[in-house]
């Protein structure tokens, strides 16, 4: 069977941060604001992971008023995620996610991204793409004000017609 799952999460620049993107720290002057390192990438994909394991979401499973989530590593909360689906039969086939960031420009970290996202997942890198793109300076994104992210995740337990084992 097959499940598919669709995250998105968006950040506010902050001052006196690090910019974090798919498990990556991006060079620029600002970073995100949140609980977490505010990895907008990495919470839309696992909130597409979770949505197709039908488990809520990141803010359930890990509670912004949880004191042991304060400036953690979305990455190791990715690969709780990634326990998690196995643990209830599933496994990721493939995985999406889109970034509109008017700055700075992130074509040169798209790979490492999807290399360490995909490590955080347990697949291989080519079952994870992203892509960015700005929003031609329009609304908070063009007005540089922050980040957004939407993700794409498609589940399989083993059974559907051509799923194979698990990679």
């Amino acid at each position: 069977m097959l499940r598919i799952g669709h995250g998105f999460d968006v950040h506010a620049f902050a001052e006196g941060r690090r910019l974090v993107l798919g498990g990556v720290c991006v060079p620029f002057e600002r970073g995100l604001a949140g609980h977490s390192d505010a990895d907008v990438v990495a919470h839309a994909l696992m909130d597409a992971v979770l949505g197709a394991l039908r488990a809520g979401d990141i803010g359930k499973l890990f509670p912004d008023t949880d004191p042991r989530y304060e400036g953690a590593d979305s990455l190791g909360l990715m690969r709780e995620v990634a326990a998690l689906a196995r643990e209830r039969g599933w496994r990721v086939a493939d995985a999406d996610v889109t970034i509109a960031a008017q700055a700075p420009k992130l074509a040169p970290y798209r790979d490492e991204m999807r290399a360490r996202m995909a490590a955080a997942l347990g697949v291989p890198v080519d079952s994870v793409g992203v892509k960015a793109t700005t929003t031609e300076r329009l609304g908070f994104v063009g007005r540089e004000e922050g980040i957004a992210a939407w993700a794409v995740c498609l589940l399989d337990d083993g059974r559907s017609v051509g799923g194979g084992e698990a990679r």
